[in-house]
C-alpha cells in the first residue's frame, strides 16, 4: 500500500493525523537533516500500522515535505 505523507519536522510533539485512507500528516520532533525526520516518520508509520520498521519504505520525496511511503 502506498501512502501520501506530509511531514512537519521540528515539531514540539509527535503526532499523526489521518487525512484520507491513504493520506497522512506526520509531525516529528527531529529536524530535517541527515535523514533524521525521514527515519522518525518511518518509525511513526510502522508503529501506527503495527509492522516492523523494515516493512515501511520511503519511495519518493527524501528531501521534500511531501513523501510517498510504501507499507508492506
Amino acid at each position: 500500500m502506498h501512502l501520501k505523507i506530509k511531514t512537519h519536522p521540528g515539531s514540539k510533539k509527535l503526532k499523526l493525523i489521518k487525512k484520507a485512507e491513504d493520506s497522512f500528516e506526520v509531525f516529528v520532533k527531529e529536524k530535517a537533516e541527515r535523514g533524521l525526520a525521514n527515519r522518525a516518520t518511518r518509525a511513526t508509520l510502522a508503529a501506527y500500522f503495527k509492522v516492523p520498521a523494515g516493512k515501511v519504505r520511503l519511495v519518493k520525496g527524501a528531501k521534500s515535505r511531501n513523501k510517498i511511503f510504501k507499507v508492506e
